[in-house]
């Protein structure tokens, strides 16, 4: 059984203003949805990925497993940001027990960081196209202390951290998960969160270029709150159309189209790097996750700046939902933001 009870993980993933946890059993009608549940927490507790006030952080997250009565406390958590670094190398081919060997002298020439400040860890991806005497390496590097408090925070809260994952990674579990990406295909997932985006292009199923950048749906805020002179709080609650006596409609949708014409311009930037070293890569699919991927006006943009096709992942996808249990249009509208912890739902206990 893929789920079973004994290796079965909650996926837990804590964003900067929302903690998102689910889980996946397997039952007569196949892979379902177990649990899902999210909480909001202030602005300025996790700031760029850096947990400010564990304590409260904690709370929130104990809040979130008696609020939906999620009693499994294994979980797989994730990371991003400039404290990770995921890059494509090419080494010398070897067998893996030897590459581990070597992997911290490889991995110096790549790494900004002091190597003794990080965690390192690989997956060797095959031959390489240009050089049968070298092969393909994905490598990854997390600064401990990242990795530490985390591990901490999870533990303050009660719950047994098993798996430690990337956003991005957690992100290409979730679309492979839900649907059968084409060998040598190019697919450019995209999650917008509150402060941060991560990119993540694969080759059928291999990914080939990933980058984060500091932008996200915190901007609107920031600039609603500015304009009308009211909290971050209040800010959320007029993008989603409340308290709308504080600001016209114009104004409301220029924020919007400001910020997100900044997203479009980052993401074709980046897109742009991939192509100067994959020339002949055509990326002709966007998959959209995060609270950005509901911004229509954001998809309608991307898909000219880029000449792509854009949708919005649903995480959701190929499971059974019992909707005497769960609120289906409530998970049809919060499906993009889902996308990260029900990409760490699909893990398992003794994963790598």
């Amino acid at each position: 059984m893929l789920f079973g009870k004994k290796d079965r993980l909650v996926g837990l993933d804590i964003g900067s203003r929302t903690i998102k946890a689910a889980e996946i059993s397997d039952g007569k009608k196949g892979q379902a949805l177990e649990k899902f549940g999210m909480i909001d927490i202030a602005p300025g507790l996790i700031e760029d990925g850096a947990i400010k006030d564990p304590e409260s952080v904690a709370d929130s997250i104990r809040q979130l497993f008696k609020t939906y009565n999620i009693k499994e406390h294994n979980v797989a958590v994730s990371i991003g940001g400039y404290s990770v670094i995921v890059k494509k190398i090419n080494v010398q081919t070897m067998s893996e027990d030897k590459l581990q060997e070597t992997i911290q002298f490889e991995a110096e020439q790549y790494i900004p960081f002091d190597i003794s400040d990080v965690n390192l860890d690989f997956q060797i991806l095959g031959e390489n196209e240009n050089n049968p005497n070298q092969m393909n390496v994905l490598l990854v590097a997390a600064k401990k202390e990242m990795v530490n408090d985390y591990i901490n925070l999870t533990q303050m809260a009660g719950l047994n951290p098993c798996i430690i994952d990337v956003d991005a990674f957690a992100l290409q579990n979730i679309y492979e998960f839900n649907y059968a990406p084409k060998e040598g295909e190019n697919i450019a997932l995209i999650d917008i969160g509150s402060s941060k985006t991560s990119l993540n292009i694969l080759k059928g199923t291999s990914s080939v270029f990933m980058r984060d950048v500091s932008l996200g749906c915190g901007q609107i805020n920031q600039k609603i709150a500015s304009l009308t002179d009211c909290s971050i709080e209040e800010a959320e609650q007029i993008k989603f159309g409340g308290n709308t006596d504080k600001i016209t409609p114009g104004d409301l949708t220029d924020i919007i189209s400001s910020v997100v014409s900044d997203w479009c311009t980052e993401i074709r930037r980046a897109l742009d790097f991939f192509y100067s070293t994959y020339p002949d890569d055509q990326i002709k699919n966007i998959i959209l996750s995060g609270g950005g991927g509901n911004i229509k006006e954001f998809r309608q943009l991307l898909s000219v700046e880029t000449s792509a096709l854009v949708n919005t992942i649903n995480p959701f996808e190929v499971l059974f939902i019992d909707d005497n249990r769960f609120d289906v249009e409530f998970l049809e509208r919060i499906a993009p933001q889902a996308s990260i912890s029900m990409g760490l739902a699909t893990r398992k206990v003794d994963d790598k």
